[in-house]
């Protein structure tokens, strides 16, 4: 007894470690981020404005030289859900923003069910990436959270919860849609399509009540052309479509690539859900939300810098669901961690970064050959058989930070 006694506190410790340092790097991140000013500070500053816009039926995708800030990209449903943030002071809601953020994306990597060790594990090779995000002041955290937790929610056979969080996600920023894939892992398919058109209406009408109705369905057709806009704009800027097709258009000077890639990408998302067998399992359906946390990025022409604490979260996940960690295992996470999270940063050899890193978009490539394996594992695996350690392995995960 007392053996185990001394066991489980030193797990707590361990546990308590991961927290305080991801908490901590996430206050430092913001704090020092904020401290350079405003103009460092400009994406909170756009989502901040858009309730006042949306407040004062003012279009909210229209360039206000006034404010010296660039285009909002989100969905008006976003304007309602940044409006707690936009009560306080600037530098007071930028600050809670970041922590927000953390603190939503740490709560769900910790309902995965892959055991406490696994998730302290997908939290440290997030923590780069994290920060990345805060210090951009970006919704992302948030958005791998929802995408996290609509599949935590199927798997506890909460359904409408999980698609209530679909909606969410897609209504804000288009890569929550993604979660409808979990369908195929939901025992109530129809109480899911269902529910997922049911709260779409819902939080699509949502900002009525602090505008207007006519207001609303015109800002969703200004975001719509905003997005073609931007995305036009995406394939000929060096900080964005840093994705497979922005990698192989640079490396080939082959353009028009685009819509073929997504193609191929498309079927081969298609591909394993024709596994019937298959799909019950635990262990094949957390593969699938890796595979679509970084299929979302990595074939995203919107992809920047700090979008890819999607993606990594993704190939953390990967990471812990592999039987055994081989060198080629631990050498692709260790590319990932090198070439993807410390490649936006001033750990990376500058002139690497400049002259290579960007232009030619390698940040996309660890976590494209990542999933690439990942195909190839749904496809071709048996993962029927991986019996009572992976059973074990994959308890719902107790509420204990």
């Amino acid at each position: 007894m007392n053996l185990l006694l001394k066991d489980f506190k030193i797990y707590k410790l361990k546990f308590s470690f991961v927290a305080i340092l991801w908490f901590l790097l996430a206050v430092i991140g913001a704090l020092l981020k904020i401290r350079l000013g405003y103009d460092k500070i400009s994406n909170f500053l756009i989502y901040r404005n858009a309730y006042v816009h949306m407040f004062h039926q003012s279009n909210l995708y229209y360039l206000y030289p006034s404010e010296k800030l660039d285009h909002y990209l989100y969905g008006p449903l976003f304007s309602i859900i940044i409006s707690p943030f936009s009560l306080f002071p600037i530098n007071v809601g930028a600050f809670l923003w970041c922590i927000v953020n953390a603190a939503i994306l740490f709560l769900a990597i910790r309902q995965l069910p892959v055991g406490y060790k696994n998730q302290n594990i997908i939290l440290l090779i997030s923590t780069i990436e994290m920060m990345t995000c805060i210090q951009n002041m970006q919704i992302n955290c948030i958005v791998v959270a929802l995408i996290i937790l609509s599949f935590t929610f199927i798997h506890t056979k909460r359904d409408i919860w999980a698609t209530f969080l679909i909606a969410i996600g897609f209504l804000i920023k288009l890569y929550g849609i993604v979660g409808i894939a979990f369908l195929f892992f939901s025992k109530k398919k129809v109480k899911f399509i269902l529910s997922f058109l049911f709260w779409l209406v819902v939080l699509f009408l949502l900002p009525i009540f602090i505008s207007s109705t006519s207001f609303i369905f015109h800002s969703y057709i200004d975001w719509y052309h905003t997005l073609i806009i931007k995305n036009n704009v995406n394939a000929h800027s060096g900080m964005q479509n840093i994705s497979v097709m922005g990698m192989l258009s640079q490396i080939s000077k082959a353009q028009y690539l685009n819509l073929s890639i997504i193609f191929i990408a498309a079927l081969l998302y298609l591909f394993p859900l024709l596994r019937i067998h298959q799909l019950k399992n635990p262990v094949f359906q957390l593969s699938y939300v890796s595979l679509v946390l970084i299929g979302v990025v990595i074939f995203s022409s919107s992809a920047e810098s700090p979008t890819y604490i999607i993606a990594v979260v993704g190939v953390g996940l990967w990471f812990v669901l592999q039987d055994e960690k081989h060198w080629p295992v631990i050498f692709l996470l260790i590319f990932t961690i090198i070439f993807t999270s410390l490649s936006s940063t001033d750990f990376f050899p500058k002139y690497v970064r400049l002259n290579f890193i960007q232009p030619y978009k390698l940040k996309a490539l660890p976590c494209f050959l990542v999933w690439i394996i990942l195909v190839f594992q749904l496809m071709k695996k048996d993962f029927q058989n991986k019996g009572i350690a992976y059973e074990a392995q994959l308890r719902p995960a107790k509420n204990n930070y």
